[in-house]
Parts: C-alpha cells; structure tokens; sequence
C-alpha cells in the first residue's frame, strides 16, 4: 500500500506522508480504518524505525492519524489539507479572550485546525491537558496564568515549538511569547490618571489573588507609595461597603456588576461619588453607566501577533501595549 521510490529526490519520510494522503485521497483508507504499522513499511521497505517515525508523528500532529494503545495507528480524519494543529490552552474564557481567540483564528487562515482547552486555574487539569496531548499538535500554545511551576509540564514539549500567552513567567523567559507587562501597565496607566486620581480619598484594588497576575498587585502597590495615595487591597467584593469619595480597581467583569448594583442600590453617584477604573475593556464597558474607564491591552492585536509569531516561525518575545481608555467613571 505504501509507495516508495529511492533515488527521487523526495525525502523518503516525505514519501511515506504522501502515500498515506493518496490511499486516503482515493478512498482506500477512510476514516477509523488503520494504517500499515511502523514495522511492516520499515520491513517492507528496508527502511529505519526513525524514518517511518518522522512521517507518522507528522501525520499525526497534523491530525490525520491517531496512535492506540497496544493496537497501532487509525486515519483520524480524511482532510488532508490540514497543514498545522496547534493546542491553545486559555485559563477561562470571556469576552476579551474571545476576542483574542478570533482574531487568532482570522489570522492563521485556511488549512489549520485550532483545538481550545481551558485549565480554569486549576494547576490539575493543566498539567493533564498537557500530558494528554504530547505529540498530538504542531504548536502549543499556553496561558499558564499564575499557576506555579507551570515550567515543569512545558518543558515537556519541542521549545520551538511552544508560545506562552498573556503571562510570562520568569521560568518561561526562554519560550517565544506574546506578553502583557502587567505591573508596567498598572503603574503607568494610573500615572497618565493621577490628577483624577487626586480627587478621591482612596484607592481600593479588589485583587482576587488565585486569579490575578501578581504584577497588577506589585504595580498598584508601588504607585500608591510613590505618590503617597492611600491604598487598600481587598480579595473580594462581598462584605466590603461603599464608602463615598473611594476609587475602586476591578479586574473581574461580575465584581464591576456588583459594585454598580450597590452604588445604584445606597444611590451613590458614579464619578462624583465612587470613583472605578476595569481592568480589560469590553464592549459591555463603553456602553454600562456612560461608560466605564479601563486599562486594557487589545486582544485583536495579541492575537494577530501570535498568529505571525507561528506563520513565520519567529522565535521572539513580543510585549503586547496597554493603555488607558478614559470615560466617564473617573
């Protein structure tokens, strides 16, 4: 079944790859049905185990094959024009992230599948996911979040291979990624804000530790110090009571829910009264309450840049802008 010829100028590993997509092409293979086995070409063929191996572990990062336990490999879909399988592995999604994830999706173009996963945060499932799917992908893409030693699964898998998104952990300095400067981009932002800033008694940053990038903590920290602001950071919203002339940090999008249903609830005034500043900007936050100010980096853009980074092979580290959108909260 499968076809070799010496001395042709093809590589013979790409031979191998070609004759599988002709057997599937034709109809000869079809979907679930298995392969020749690495064994039975190599003898065939008089051929290395690597050679055959090379071709397999192309096919099968490409999605076209699938490896059994113990029974050998299975055509696992009948599109051949699947150049690239990349595993993109997110913390959550939400609206911003969904954004990134289109704009990825946009960008990469024709003949790429994309398989999302999500860890939740949870350092389990990541390093699963992980497990579960080495050798199964072209690409890796991973938002490791502020998991701990997320450095012990990646390494795992072909560095050139890997992109780390979003965070980029001091372990990870040696992966391609596409990256936020959280600190940098909480400190500097509140800078561009300070005269507003000036104007409210406090500034209450409601930091869900188990989530949030330690930077946002540190760069928060460090501004209020600098400019002799006074500060608290709280982990939640629950029990907390407005208090009138505070400025409020949010970084969730349900927490900003809440502290407007409670301002609205002990009719408080937003700016005059309470003062907010959200973290990520949605479309939703143009629109709530006049508008609501954010820092915020462009997802579309995160995504179009890691897009490039995979097309071209770059091997680089790229730190994705932050700015301050002003509206009406501040």
């Amino acid at each position: 079944m499968i076809k070799i010829e010496k001395k042709i100028g093809i590589p013979i590993y790409k031979q191998i790859i070609n004759s599988v997509e002709e057997l599937i092409l034709s109809g000869v293979l079809k979907k679930g049905e298995q392969i020749p086995s690495i064994n039975k070409i190599k003898n065939n063929h008089k051929l290395s185990r690597d050679t055959v191996l090379m071709a397999f572990s192309e096919l099968k990062n490409r999605g076209i094959i699938e490896s059994v336990v113990g029974k050998g490999y299975y055509v696992a879909s009948e599109d051949i024009n699947i150049t690239k399988k990349i595993f993109l592995l997110f913390d959550e999604l939400n609206a911003f992230k969904e954004d990134l994830y289109n704009s990825f999706l946009e960008h990469m173009g024709e003949n790429v599948k994309v398989d999302i996963y999500f860890h939740h945060f949870n350092k389990n499932i990541f390093t699963q996911l992980i497990n579960d799917n080495l050798g199964s992908y072209n690409y890796f893409v991973i938002m490791p979040a502020n998991l701990d030693n997320t450095s012990n699964d990646i390494q795992k898998l072909p560095s050139d291979k890997v992109y780390i998104l979003d965070q980029l952990h001091e372990n990870l300095h040696s992966y391609s990624a596409v990256y936020q400067n959280f600190y940098k981009a909480i400190y500097n932002n509140l800078e561009k804000a300070l005269n507003l800033i000036n104007n409210y008694s406090k500034i209450v940053l409601i930091y869900p530790k188990d989530k949030q990038p330690l930077g946002i903590h540190n760069g928060f920290t460090s501004f209020c110090e600098t400019y002799n602001i006074p500060f608290e950071v709280i982990n939640s919203f629950e029990d907390k009571a407005l208090i009138k002339r505070e400025l409020y940090l949010i970084l969730e999008d349900k927490t900003l829910l809440k502290v407007i249903k409670s301002m609205k609830q002990e009719q408080l005034t937003l700016k005059d009264d309470i003062g907010i500043i959200s973290y990520n900007d949605t479309l939703l936050k143009e629109i709530v309450e006049g508008g609501i100010t954010t820092i915020s980096t462009d997802f579309k853009s995160m995504g179009k840049r890691l897009a490039k980074m995979i097309l071209n092979n770059e091997t680089t580290q790229v730190e994705n802008p932050n700015s301050l959108i002003l509206r009406n909260s501040l």
